[in-house]
């Protein structure tokens, strides 16, 4: 596979993943949901693993694996599960993709790497952005929706965060692997009412939890490794701006669902901010191996 056709896939895929989400509907809750999801692509990237020897881990890297695990996997997907039942796979994934924002600033602040006029402009221009989305959902009583993607955001940037010390410490496939691994721990207490609602979930319910674990987590994480180890991590992350774009363009292909005047305005508007926060930037905000799923 050529660099940039893994760059397309992990785009696609993840951008897939709000529209899987939202296909599932209220036939699986959001912690089972995820459950299922993490437990399927902890499964596939055993297989992956266990293809070479295992690295020996050092408690520093497990106890960064973990946090992350909880607050990126677990914690990101169950919010975003629950976002999804009260706004669409494009409004979600435009709100979600403020998370590259949020790390740009939590990395000034904590990390050392300071601010720009570029960042500051660029994260008022998305906060108004936020704000026109934040508008029409009260209209339309989502708000709920709303702050349950803004929180899915939030965490992923705290998980992207500690995952970028975490990949001091280990390479990208066994975080990933073992992450999910963990995740799926953690939620495991939701084990008894997955099973009760695997009996009367439709089939094409379940199949897209399947489809979200096997192919948006583990393999869009393998198409993402690729390409980071053929391009610039800066470059490549820029490329993760598109997954809104797509999303829209998919739940509007797969579930006949456009967001609204509000949703696409503030989406765009959004956008423009991430855009302008990035101008002169030479550090990018994720770190090595970081991405925008869903």
């Amino acid at each position: 596979m050529s660099t940039a056709g893994a760059v397309v896939l992990a785009v696609v895929l993840w951008a897939s993943a709000f529209v899987a989400i939202r296909a599932v509907g209220d036939s699986l809750s959001p912690a089972p949901l995820a459950l299922l999801r993490l437990a399927t692509a902890a499964a596939v990237l055993t297989v992956l693993a266990l293809r070479k020897p295992l690295p020996r881990l050092s408690r520093t890297a497990f106890l960064l694996i973990s946090a992350y695990a909880v607050l990126w996997l677990a914690g990101y997907t169950v919010a975003l599960n629950a976002g999804e039942r009260h706004v669409d796979a494009g409004t979600a994934a435009l709100l979600v993709n403020l998370a590259p924002l949020i790390v740009a600033f939590a990395a000034g602040r904590f990390l050392g790497e300071g601010f720009s006029r570029p960042l500051i402009v660029g994260a008022l221009v998305a906060l108004g952005g936020t704000v026109i989305i934040a508008a029409g959902a009260t209209a339309r009583r989502d708000v709920a929706g709303v702050l349950l993607c803004l929180l899915a955001a939030l965490l992923y940037a705290a998980g992207v965060l500690i995952q970028k010390r975490t990949l001091e410490h280990v390479d990208g496939l066994t975080a990933i692997w073992l992450g999910c691994v963990v995740a799926t721990v953690v939620l495991s207490p939701w084990l008894p009412q997955l099973a009760g609602e695997l009996r009367t979930a439709p089939a094409g319910a379940i199949g897209a939890a399947v489809y979200l674990g096997v192919f948006p987590t583990a393999i869009g994480f393998t198409a993402w490794a690729y390409a980071l180890r053929r391009m610039p991590a800066g470059r490549l992350t820029t490329t993760t701006y598109a997954v809104p774009a797509v999303s829209v363009l998919l739940s509007w292909l797969l579930l006949a669902e456009i967001p609204t005047v509000y949703g696409l305005v503030g989406g765009a508007v959004c956008l423009v901010g991430v855009a302008v926060s990035r101008r002169r930037q030479r550090v990018t905000p994720l770190p090595d191996g970081g991405q925008a799923d869903g």
